[in-house]
């Protein structure tokens, strides 16, 4: 054990201690926040108000086009064929044309513009005519406004789970957005520490330091320590990486949303919302923002969240370490890697591509299988757990998953012993299948 100990320690130092490891923990964040920081930045910075002019011959939609921080509308009282000729000079992006029989026409209507109109200024555009349309046919049937307006319903279910603790709030968005991106970091992780493993492997294969090293120790505690001390290193970045994100997210999330609220109450100022006495309380609409996502939070199991995402990440990453560790003892360079590669990481991409079956379905057959099965269980079982899980399925897909690590450990290191000292020579399935089974 204190061997395996000195090897762990030996591997964490050696990583951590790397430029390349502070360089891309410091820089990976920040690319991060980077990437997503110009998106939004170009996004906001984009918006350019859009004037559109309404030539209603019907009469039935002035004032119907709602007028926002991104589309004004107005009502030239002029022809078509007027407002044709008119409208670039005036500084209009698009002319809507409501010719009169639009209520027994409606595909009549027209849009025109310089060079086309997006799509959602068209859906915008369409909504408003249908709407008015729907509700001028109800009142020729006979049914007032005040029925109308009393018919339109908005309905927002707050969802609630029962259980043995009693009832409790849940939120179905929070579930799904913190499930599948628990999965997601545990897939990636398996590949970008999976892939140091065989790497670090093959390394001192090659360069021979390897048999220097198995004079002292023995293959099986030389491999266990390695996948051992790289698991650590990608916890302790994995963890520094989440601060850093948190971090950076919510101050530049401040300054992002400073910025669009800076732009509204200028456009507010300036006269340009729909209604120009009215004005809308960004301060109170961004605490509302926040306040909902908080509560989202808040009926998460956060504990048990936590603690399953660094049991399947250590899990997950050391049952397939293990395979990648045999790998790259196995081979001589990292070309000969491809034709093991695929059949090892096969079902951790079939457990992601499964997983967004799973959320639709958290406790359907597919998914308790797939979240049971020791290869698949560490991506699909995080899926599961913020809808909440039974205990003893959980604790079923925990022990397969150890018992999966000693397996394929045991797997790993018959091939290791055999295949770290193996120069020169192509190996096939079935040459490995032999190194498993052989006794010398």
């Amino acid at each position: 054990m204190h061997t395996i100990f000195l090897i762990i320690k030996r591997e964490y130092l050696v990583r951590v201690r790397k430029k390349s490891f502070v360089i891309m923990t410091i820089l990976g964040p920040l690319l991060i926040f980077g990437f997503y920081a110009i998106i939004g930045w170009a996004a906001v910075s984009s918006i350019n108000q859009k004037k559109v002019a309404v030539v209603d011959e019907s009469g039935h939609f002035v004032d119907q086009f709602k007028s926002d921080n991104e589309t004004v509308f107005s009502y030239p009282k002029e022809s078509l064929s007027e407002a044709k000729k008119k409208f670039i000079k005036q500084g209009y992006d698009a002319l809507v044309f409501v010719p009169k029989d639009v209520i027994d026409k409606p595909k009549t209507v027209q849009i025109f513009a310089e060079k086309g109109v997006s799509m959602a200024l068209q859906n915008n555009i369409e909504r408003a005519i249908s709407k008015e349309i729907e509700t001028i046919k109800l009142q020729q049937a006979g049914i007032t406004q005040k029925i109308i307006e009393d018919a339109k319903v908005n309905v927002d279910a707050q969802t609630i789970s029962l259980g043995d603790e009693g009832e409790k709030s849940s939120n179905s968005i929070a579930m799904t957005i913190i499930g599948y991106f628990c999965a997601f970091m545990i897939y990636i992780s398996v590949f970008i520490y999976g892939t140091q493993v065989m790497r670090g492997v093959m390394e001192e294969k090659n360069n021979r330091i390897v048999e220097v090293i198995i004079s002292s120790v023995k293959p099986f505690q030389l491999m266990l320590g390695k996948i051992m001390g790289v698991a650590l290193v990608g916890l302790t970045q994995f963890m520094l990486w989440i601060l850093l994100t948190i971090g950076l997210f919510t101050v530049g999330g401040t300054l992002v949303g400073d910025k669009v609220q800076r732009g509204r109450e200028a456009m507010q100022t300036s006269g340009t919302m729909a209604q120009p006495g009215q004005r809308i309380d960004t301060g109170k609409a961004k605490d509302g923002v926040v306040a909902s996502v908080i509560k989202a939070v808040d009926t998460l199991n956060i504990p048990l969240i936590v603690a399953c995402f660094l049991f399947y990440f250590l899990g997950g990453y050391l049952l397939y370490s293990a395979l990648f560790g045999a790998i790259g003892a196995a081979v001589d360079n990292e070309t000969e890697t491809q034709q093991f590669m695929f059949p090892i990481t096969l079902p951790i991409i079939g457990a992601i591509a499964v997983a967004q079956f799973v959320i639709r379905e958290p406790d359907g057959a597919l998914g308790f299988w797939t979240s049971i099965f020791p290869f698949t269980s560490p991506v699909v079982m995080m899926v599961r757990v913020p809808f909440g899980v039974p205990a003893w399925q959980l604790a079923l897909s925990m022990v397969l998953l150890i018992l999966g690590f000693i397996g394929t450990t045991w797997v790993a290191a018959r091939i290791y012993r055999v295949g770290i000292l193996m120069y020169g020579k192509k190996v096939s399935y079935r040459e490995l299948s032999k190194w498993v089974f052989y006794k010398g």
